[in-house]
């Protein structure tokens, strides 16, 4: 069987959207947001962007909007453990084991058990980003905050717009 008998107009028209919503989300915070800390933030910015876009863009409208969601829950909770924290403290490792904890106990009592890991990989990042760069460490939990609202308006956005034109250029189906 060969490639293109394997590979339906929606699954090019889907790679390419994913590639074409990604990099937009990667050039928004790159190039079209203003700069706070510099080049290195506003590359990691960029790759945290499209990671989110990345993982909102989902087969149907309804789990790329469920993926969202959940993306923006995660974050959210980290935020809201990484910024008191590192408003007061530095970055150690015990504090990371800490937050990975409270986040966990947290998406628990939310109902929210599959994106705990979600939430830990936040956290994990925008710590690790904090150690990193300690002079500025208490932006990093807004920072990565903006990058993944970023990266979800994008990628929900994007793959609904694909679905629609796909869905009026071609006629068949709006997944």
């Amino acid at each position: 069987m060969s490639v293109r008998a394997r590979l339906s107009s929606w699954n090019i028209i889907y790679s390419l959207n994913m590639g074409i919503v990604s990099a937009m989300s990667y050039w928004i915070i790159t190039h079209a947001l203003p700069s706070m800390l510099g080049r290195d933030s506003d590359l990691l910015g960029g790759m945290w962007s499209a990671v989110a876009t990345l993982f909102v863009y989902r087969a149907s409208r309804g789990d790329s909007l469920s993926a969202g969601v959940s993306r923006l829950v995660a974050t959210g909770v980290s935020f809201a453990l990484c910024f008191p924290y590192l408003w007061f403290f530095p970055f150690t490792v015990p504090g990371l084991a800490a937050l990975i904890g409270i986040g966990t106990l947290a998406m628990m009592l939310l109902g929210r058990q599959d994106d705990i890991v979600t939430t830990g990989i936040t956290t994990v990042v925008v710590m690790v980003v904090a150690a990193i760069s300690p002079t500025d460490a208490w932006l990093q939990p807004i920072l990565r905050l903006v990058d993944t609202i970023v990266g979800v308006g994008v990628g929900i956005g994007g793959k609904w717009a694909g679905s629609y034109l796909y869905s009026r250029t071609v006629g068949k189906r709006w997944p």
